[in-house]
């Protein structure tokens, strides 16, 4: 059973002790995030996880938001520092006529993109809860703060998936990864419906609005992979 007593701490003085405070609020963060949905983690309940005062807390993040917004990029830069492992052997397997023999790719790899991001549930959960409430409680200057990185990563993506699409343009690649973000976060909360919704759906009339994530987005993807390489 996981222990969630609260950690005790001492008055973080160094830039090292500040760093072990962030990490233990960030993972308490995450802790919360795999029982309730991160619309329903209030800075309270985060505060009392952590073992702090809402007042300590905000020292380290102004906002419940601005704590995750620091763990979106975190959980984001350690999903493109994994994923050329994960898509290795799509790339394999198309290596003798796949994405940088042909004019199109095969579906392979989109299909392991969208099945790496599957894997990590808190990433999509953050990405679908971006636009809709991270980004309504913080300050310009954090929201800058945290744009700045996420656009560096979201960069460093685009520069991967062209590694293994090169017919991609710079700029199309950095398209393709947009549409990755808003299909991930368009796609996410379907494929996790409510409770009374997934009870709907298990009539054999709404069989067809089930919405298997990794599927679903493999398929878009590879078909936008498509459109870039021939719009050029």
């Amino acid at each position: 059973m996981t222990d969630h007593r609260p950690t005790e701490f001492q008055r973080a003085r160094s830039a090292e002790q500040r760093e072990v405070r962030k990490r233990a609020i960030l993972d308490a963060a995450t802790q919360l995030a795999a029982e309730m949905p991160v619309s329903d983690i209030s800075l309270r309940e985060l505060s009392r996880r952590v073992g702090l005062s809402k007042t300590n807390v905000v020292r380290y993040f102004e906002t419940r938001e601005a704590v995750f917004f620091e763990l979106l990029n975190r959980n984001l830069a350690r999903w493109i520092e994994e994923l050329p492992a994960e898509l290795a052997p799509a790339v394999a397997s198309d290596a003798s006529g796949g994405p940088a023999s042909g004019p199109v790719p095969s579906q392979a790899l989109t299909d392991a993109l969208a099945r790496s991001l599957a894997r990590r549930t808190l990433l999509c959960d953050l990405f679908s809860s971006l636009g809709p409430e991270l980004e309504r409680n913080i300050s310009a200057e954090s929201v800058r703060d945290f744009k700045l990185v996420h656009i560096r990563l979201l960069g460093d993506l685009a520069d991967l998936l062209r590694h293994h699409l090169p017919g991609l343009t710079p700029a199309a690649a950095v398209e393709l990864v947009s549409l990755t973000v808003v299909c991930t976060a368009g796609l996410w909360p379907f494929a996790h419906p409510s409770p009374a919704v997934a009870e709907a759906q298990r009539d054999p009339g709404l069989a067809h609005t089930r919405v298997d994530f990794a599927e679903r987005l493999g398929r878009t993807l590879h078909v936008a992979v498509t459109g870039l390489l021939t719009l050029g």
